[in-house]
């Protein structure tokens, strides 16, 4: 199991992709969560497989449709072991 911190900067927010992500993320099994930074950015949470995390950051490359992505940095983190898959506020 691994955990990954994974922070998508660019036109991400307001064009769904907290939504879209977090939809992603379930149709691939991934815990953790998805939330809006004060810097624009997307900070995602996401524990599962690597293999399966591996598949939901080549996602975050594009995102949904209206989103315009310039970067995605991620980071290897302790799991925390969520349980399910959720937006944060």
């Amino acid at each position: 199991m691994s955990a990954f911190s994974i922070k998508v900067t660019g036109v991400v927010q307001g064009v769904f992709f907290r939504a879209s992500t977090r939809d992603k993320a379930q149709s691939l099994g991934i815990r953790g969560w998805v939330r809006n930074e004060p810097d624009g950015s997307v900070l995602i949470w996401a524990e599962s497989e690597e293999d399966v995390l591996q598949e939901l950051i080549e996602w975050c490359h594009q995102g949904p449709p209206r989103a315009e992505v310039t970067d995605v940095l991620v980071e290897t983190k302790e799991e925390e072991s969520y349980t399910d898959f959720s937006i944060r506020r």
